[in-house]
């Protein structure tokens, strides 16, 4: 690929070129699409991660990145890495997304198959398309774009995650024994998402989390219901006790020591009650948990989930009392609190909230930091300025995100003085994590083509 540096491309000239790229765009995600890229070889087969990190490698060579690397990180994934060499003396901006996906959920609750990029109504489905296999394809779009009018005018590095998903921080500890790999000047990170679909918006806060398994025991084994039932202590109802101490009466989560992080309030962009209802789909008459405003509750509070349980599902199930049961829970926490001392607080909510005297136990099994980016650094600066070029009419936005990436704390602790940016597919349509995720494939081009100006106008500021 070539790096020459030229001036800054005509946005017009760009903005076609970029959608020239759309079908080719299409053709690629469908391949990456096609990979089962679930890094959990309890529910797919390793091999299929293992594919879609070579297509990543592969797709890399073909652009000309140097150094391109499978890096076998410490929780027994993969992640892909690459270089583009920049002109002499132009800044380094790594480029960065997760080619590993959730789960399919309930495989026939997809309208089509979800491992097959499908077109309906106007937008592409398949698991990954949008969170965030298609955030790769956003950046070489980016990159062909730029290439197409005078060259790459920065130098690159991409960096391809393989487990973000379980947050089992892998990539975070590679980083850490090799912290020369992924220096950069600027970071831009494709695992966000606008605020609302053609509403230009930059994730400035993420929320970061902790994943645990409880598990409760009460008997030796199972017992006869009409038996013993009303005396033996029932693993599965205490659990429910457990469960049920997270929440507050108005579904507010209770762990103590969060009592201050659970009244934040959030300043900034905010989230109308009704739009939520709407992008989350709340049934008619039900009401919304907690209190404050939405976006109080999405980006600036802690938020607790059960994710599963483990009990007799209600078809074949026995009339027993059970001796054990288990549930897996995630605690999300927002900036300015440390996800380590949040675990421990919430392990010991668990295990003070346990009836009867009953044997609990609480295994850590997933870990990320929260994130708080610098808005006012001129690599923000630059990105306004392209996105209010490839949404015309549209001045970006800066929102938070409930969710977490647990890589960026992990970069900007690396990297203090790296300008780091979270741009990218999920909008609220694109329905990520759920059944029928889906991406815009408009979404697609006008963040390739804020990406390819971007990267023009920060080479121009920093050389």
């Amino acid at each position: 690929m070539d790096t020459s540096s030229s001036r800054l491309p005509d946005p017009a000239a760009l903005a076609t070129t970029v959608a020239g790229l759309t079908q080719r765009a299409r053709t690629e995600l469908a391949e990456l699409v096609a990979f089962r890229s679930v890094a959990d070889e309890a529910q797919f087969p390793k091999s299929e991660c293992e594919a879609a990190a070579n297509w990543v490698a592969g797709a890399l060579r073909a652009e000309g990145f140097e150094d391109v690397a499978l890096l076998d990180t410490p929780d027994g994934t993969q992640s892909v890495y690459g270089h583009l060499p920049g002109p002499a003396g132009a800044p380094t901006v790594l480029l960065y997304a997760h080619y590993d996906v959730q789960p399919p959920l309930d495989e026939a609750a997809w309208v089509s198959p979800p491992f097959e990029l499908t077109e309906r109504d106007g937008r592409w489905y398949g698991r990954g398309s949008a969170d965030c296999k298609g955030g790769f394809i956003m950046h070489l779009m980016a990159l062909r774009a730029l290439k197409e009018h005078g060259g790459v005018p920065v130098g690159v590095k991409v960096i391809v995650e393989g487990s973000e998903e379980q947050g089992t921080g892998g990539l975070e500890r590679y980083a850490e024994a090799h912290p020369e790999l992924l220096a950069a000047d600027a970071i831009v990170i494709g695992d966000a998402g606008n605020f609302r679909l053609g509403l230009p918006t930059v994730t400035a806060t993420l929320r970061g989390m902790t994943l645990v398994r409880v598990q409760v025991d009460t008997l030796e084994g199972n017992l006869h219901s009409g038996m013993f039932g009303g005396a033996a202590p029932d693993a599965l109802a205490a659990l429910i006790r457990v469960l049920d101490k997270l929440r507050d009466e108005d579904g507010s989560t209770v762990v103590p020591g969060l009592e201050e992080q659970a009244a934040a309030s959030w300043e900034g962009l905010q989230y109308p009650e009704a739009d939520f209802r709407k992008d989350a789909k709340v049934l008619d008459g039900v009401a919304l948990i907690g209190s404050g405003t939405v976006a109080d509750r999405l980006w600036a509070r802690p938020a607790v989930t059960v994710l599963g349980i483990d009990c007799p599902p209600v078809v074949g199930a026995t009339p027993s009392v059970h001796a054990s049961a288990r549930a897996l829970i995630s605690l999300r926490v927002p900036p300015g609190t440390d996800a380590a001392a949040a675990t421990k607080l919430l392990a010991a909510h668990l295990q003070a909230s346990t009836p009867w005297n009953a044997r609990v136990s609480v295994e850590q099994v997933g870990q990320g930091q929260p994130f708080q980016a610098d808005t006012s650094s001129p690599a923000y600066e630059a990105m306004a300025r392209a996105m209010g070029v490839a949404y015309p009419g549209e001045e970006m936005q800066t929102a938070g995100m409930g969710g977490s990436i647990p890589l960026c704390n992990t970069l900007a602790s690396l990297y203090p003085q790296a300008e780091i940016l979270l741009i990218g597919l999920s909008e609220p349509e694109a329905q990520i994590h759920a059944v029928n995720e889906s991406v815009s494939p408009q979404e697609l081009e006008r963040l390739a083509l804020a990406e390819a100006l971007f990267l023009a106008d920060y080479a121009g500021s920093r050389t």
